[in-house]
């Protein structure tokens, strides 16, 4: 019976361990660990990398313009080179629109948008040949209405629009640090308070009566604690 025993528990351990190992290799066979700056330029992309700095990017194209970062450190742009005959037609042949994010003047998500002339017109012909163009090992996984790769710290991203194949790569600790930015600029807002400074009362964001208040006697604060210290009261409208 023990004999028995031992042997079942081996069969287990056996079966364990090859399960565990068939995952082992399909998650190796499944995963990219390249990093944003190791990924292979191809023709495609127009020589643009995400990692690019402002200057970079306009010297690689000097009709891209760009305006004042927002309060977040992001700048978006775009060129259309379908539309605006200023640029070199051979050159952007079948690309509708590129698209260009930037975070603190670093380039962090590049978007490129082609006709549906594109070589590869199919979302199938569009990733098995991008992803032979960029070297990726990796296949590509169904995402909402396209496809993608997760490599190590950003990914690439395909998908059909207006008929056209589209690519988009895309740091993603960038977009951790403008998520980041943005939460901690509405919990601040969230907070903030206005005051009266003719009843010496404040009033908290959710409170309505605030949009009462005169726009010469409207005081901002950070926070309550900030009118308190200046001598200021919760206004009863908002108890």
């Amino acid at each position: 019976m023990l004999n028995r025993v031992i042997s079942n528990v081996k069969t287990i351990s056996l079966i364990f361990l090859i399960v565990l190992g068939a995952y082992t290799y399909a998650a190796a066979q499944t995963s990219c660990s390249l990093k944003v700056d190791q990924l292979k330029d191809t023709p495609e992309l127009f020589g643009f990398r995400v990692g690019m700095t402002l200057a970079q990017v306009t010297a690689r194209e000097p009709l891209v313009r760009f305006g004042r970062a927002d309060q977040f450190g992001v700048i978006k742009t775009s060129i259309n080179p379908h539309f605006d005959t200023r640029f070199d037609q051979a050159k952007y042949a079948d690309v509708r629109t590129i698209s260009f994010d930037f975070l603190d003047g670093k380039l962090v998500t590049l978007w490129i948008g082609y006709e549906e002339t594109f070589k590869w017109p199919t979302l199938d012909e569009f990733t098995t040949n991008f992803g032979k163009a960029l070297d990726l090992k990796s296949p590509w996984l169904p995402k909402r209405s396209g496809r993608e790769i997760a490599c190590d710290g950003f990914t690439i991203f395909a998908s059909m629009i207006a008929n056209g194949p589209s690519i988009r790569v895309q740091d993603e600790a960038a977009q951790a640090t403008i998520a980041t930015r943005r939460e901690e600029a509405a919990e601040a807002a969230e907070a903030e308070v206005f005051a009266d400074t003719r009843t010496k009362n404040y009033y908290p964001s959710d409170c309505s009566a605030r949009d009462d208040i005169p726009a010469g006697a409207k005081l901002r604060f950070k926070n309550k604690e900030e009118a308190e210290k200046a001598g200021y009261k919760l206004a009863k409208d908002c108890q």
